[in-house]
């Protein structure tokens, strides 16, 4: 779920951020991922939703904005230690090196390391072992700082919109939280680049986020190997390493303090609810093959008609009031001071043929309420159908029903 509305400092870290820890990984459509993904957050950063289209299940793919050490702690002629104190002698680099480099290179196998980019939060380095360079990047962030809730960067996926081939989320014993995702670069399979990700969370609150590839990079480069180097068991090791404690304690605190109705975010919309909700409303002669959505706010069911599956997708949310330009320009205004709209576009996850059926309602107060139906069970395949299984009008009168009501805060 992109971000491309807004350019304060806040919002120019977390694009940053977005760019370095796996966008594309998560998402192609950056619009679905600000709607669906980002469900907490600063109310600044909630407003660039304005013109999205609900994407969800998605959180997990943004880490957080916190800065870490602003500085080296190791230069390029350092000690060869890591910054556990361990060894980095098998392995060499070329480029600048940072503790984060340090650390990355003491907890993975011995091998060749190029050092692409290396700062006060992250690293970016080329990994070869004699059998294909691999791209691997490592960030370091404060939970409380993330655009969505903590917990949402360590539960695996839904695979209807991040498809995955192994996923495990799990508690350590030391209350530490860990999931190690096997995945793609590209939902749609464009392109054979895998992405592995392992996230750690620990439980005074920092983020460990590492991604590998079988590529030299995410994205722009052919794919030099069957899978990423490292094992998921590799992965856990690295994230895990006790070389980065030190380094939390170094992240950048915020300054001041958030400003009441103006950074806090508005009361959450139960996503439970909403999917309960949503299905409630289906037409007759739609079996409901499927759901989900996330914990807040979005949801979504998979329906079918006898010809064939339709992602129907929503998104319900207060304090939107500043899409209403864009409805009043190109929607209708009703007799109680509603807003809707109702627009046909092109698919965005790279499904052939993929259309996407859009209503979207928004009061005077700023409560939205935004559905689309596409005419395929999953954004990132190819259409399956000629059509969505719902009507444009039966979008529309679902965006209208008063049973959204009850979300409504002041």
């Amino acid at each position: 779920m992109p971000l491309n509305e807004g350019h304060d400092g806040f919002e120019d870290e977390l694009g940053a951020a977005l760019r370095r820890t796996g966008d594309g990984f998560a998402t192609e459509d950056s619009r679905g991922l600000v709607a669906g993904g980002l469900t907490r957050g600063r109310r600044q950063v909630r407003r660039r939703r304005a013109t999205a289209v609900t994407c969800g299940v998605l959180a997990f793919g943004v880490v957080g904005v916190g800065g870490v050490y602003a500085g080296d702690l190791l230069g390029s002629g350092g000690s060869g230690k890591g910054a556990d104190g361990s060894s980095v002698a098998a392995s060499r680099s070329t480029g600048p090196e940072s503790a984060l480099a340090a650390v990355l290179k003491a907890n993975t196998p011995a091998g060749t390391w190029t050092v692409e980019h290396s700062d006060s939060r992250s690293v970016t380095a080329v990994y070869e072992d004699g059998k294909g360079p691999a791209g691997l990047t490592v960030g370091l962030y404060r939970a409380g700082e993330t655009e969505e809730s903590a917990a949402g960067q360590v539960t695996c996926p839904d695979p209807l919109y991040v498809p995955h081939d192994a996923c495990t989320s799990s508690k350590l014993p030391n209350g530490d939280r860990l999931m190690v995702l096997q995945g793609y670069e590209y939902p749609d399979r464009r392109a054979d680049t895998k992405n592995w990700r392992a996230v750690l969370l620990t439980r005074d609150g920092f983020l460990v986020d590492a991604s590998e590839y079988n590529a030299p990079s995410a994205k722009d480069s052919d794919v030099t190997r069957t899978d990423p180097p490292f094992s998921p068991a590799q992965m856990k090791t690295l994230v895990t390493a006790e070389g980065w404690r030190p380094l939390f304690k170094k992240l950048a605190v915020p300054e001041g303090k958030p400003t009441p109705g103006k950074d806090t975010p508005p009361p959450s919309v139960d996503g439970a609810d909403v999917r309960a909700t949503l299905r409630s409303l289906m037409p007759k002669g739609l079996t409901v093959v499927s759901s989900g959505g996330q914990e807040e706010e979005f949801a979504y069911v998979v329906v079918n008609d006898g010809k064939g599956k339709s992602l129907v997708q929503i998104n319900v949310q207060n304090h939107m009031e500043d899409v209403a330009p864009r409805l009043k320009a190109a929607g209708t205004k009703l007799p109680d001071g509603r807003l809707v709209l109702v627009t046909e576009e092109p698919g965005e996850k790279g499904g052939a043929g993929v259309t996407a059926w859009t209503a979207e309602s928004l009061t005077p107060s700023g409560f939205r309420v935004v559905i689309s139906a596409f005419n395929t069970g999953a954004q990132h395949e190819a259409a399956t159908r000629a059509k969505p299984a719902l009507t444009k009008e039966q979008l529309r009168e679902i965006a209208l029903s008063p049973k959204w009501s009850k979300f409504e805060t002041e």
